[in-house]
């Protein structure tokens, strides 16, 4: 089933209530731009509540979210501060908020993303066709400060075009996703002992075993930050793996072939002879980046992060498990 586009400015029949739900953990760095970007959001105040789901954190994040929600409430926004700990998973925490939650829309974003003002409202607009049951919306990095942060922008890390085209199944990343309330009650919610590739899993359970479509809106913006360091990034690509190892193993999807010696070899022949002196050529003639001499290696990098995340992730009993509504 292919993602639907429709028109950039359909004819609401009624503003449907929204519920925003952000799972938290040891967000004390990234709450305040998250915070700001929530409370500046377009979309009737009277027709949106924010449920933001602290995963058991360990530093400042239940405070900030007790003052933020005091701060909220003298602008008469909803903001409802969750604690969930019995399960330390992004997904149980979600789950949380979509059992407390009473909008109609289910909108879901994270805690190291920053919204435009007009997100909830692009978001929304697909659903204006009754036969639309999910919408992505789009995910851009945020401004690059950091030679890493410009290689994942450049390679697409985070951008839903990879998702939305899958060679299974189209999906939406939960930090950028919206659902009709109606599909958790039917298919029930995210498997909650999954860490890893349960918007993946939720989205291709929809699209098996409903009649609900999935839609784009590419203008519902969010800006993500990318990864700063090596030992992050090498974080985010073997969880990538593991990811891709879950889903092979609950949808039968096949796993990506692994990194051999021999093409690690040729890659790295290929870049030290041939990609290093043209790329250094270009960088002194100002024609090139850092980014661009190590390329190559970053690839491989990655690539060997996500060979370890395929090969020595297991699903457990526990992961199969699909949560339902009370």
């Amino acid at each position: 089933m292919s993602p639907s586009s429709l028109p950039s400015d359909p004819v609401l029949p009624g503003r449907p209530t929204v519920s925003v739900i952000v799972p938290i953990y040891n967000g004390e760095e990234d709450l305040p731009s998250l915070l700001a970007r929530l409370m500046a959001q377009t979309y009737p105040a009277n027709r949106v509540d924010y449920w933001l789901v602290d995963n058991g954190s360990q530093d400042r994040t239940p405070e900030m979210l007790q003052t933020a929600a005091a701060q909220a409430a003298e602008r008469e926004i909803r903001l409802q501060p969750l604690t969930y700990a019995d399960i330390q998973s992004s997904y149980a925490a979600r789950n949380a908020g979509i059992v407390a939650a009473t909008g109609e829309i289910l909108a879901f974003t994270d805690a190291d993303c920053c919204p435009e003002p007009t997100w909830l409202e692009e978001l929304v607009k697909p659903f204006a066709d009754p036969a639309i049951g999910l919408v992505a919306g789009g995910i851009q990095a945020l401004p690059s400060q950091h030679w890493l942060e410009r290689y994942a922008e450049r390679q697409g890390t985070l951008s839903q075009e990879n998702t939305l085209h899958h060679a299974f199944l189209p999906y939406g990343q939960t930090a950028n996703l919206a659902v009709r309330t109606e599909i958790f009650r039917q298919i029930g919610l995210f498997r909650p002992h999954l860490t890893t590739g349960g918007d993946a899993d939720f989205c291709w359970r929809v699209q098996q075993h409903t009649a609900w479509q999935l839609a784009s809106a590419p203008q519902a913006i969010i800006y993500h930050r990318h990864r700063r360091t090596l030992q992050e990034l090498r974080r985010q690509w073997y969880r990538y793996g593991c990811s891709s190892r879950y889903l092979h193993d609950l949808h039968g999807i096949a796993l990506m072939r692994p990194l051999t010696a021999g093409i690690v070899r040729y890659r790295l022949l290929r870049w030290g002879l041939k990609e290093l002196p043209q790329a250094a050529l270009k960088a002194l003639m100002g024609q090139a980046t850092r980014v661009d001499v190590v390329t190559t290696p970053l690839d491989l990098w990655c690539g060997h992060a996500y060979d370890q995340g395929q090969q020595q992730a297991q699903l457990s009993p526990a992961a199969r498990q699909i949560a339902h509504l009370p």
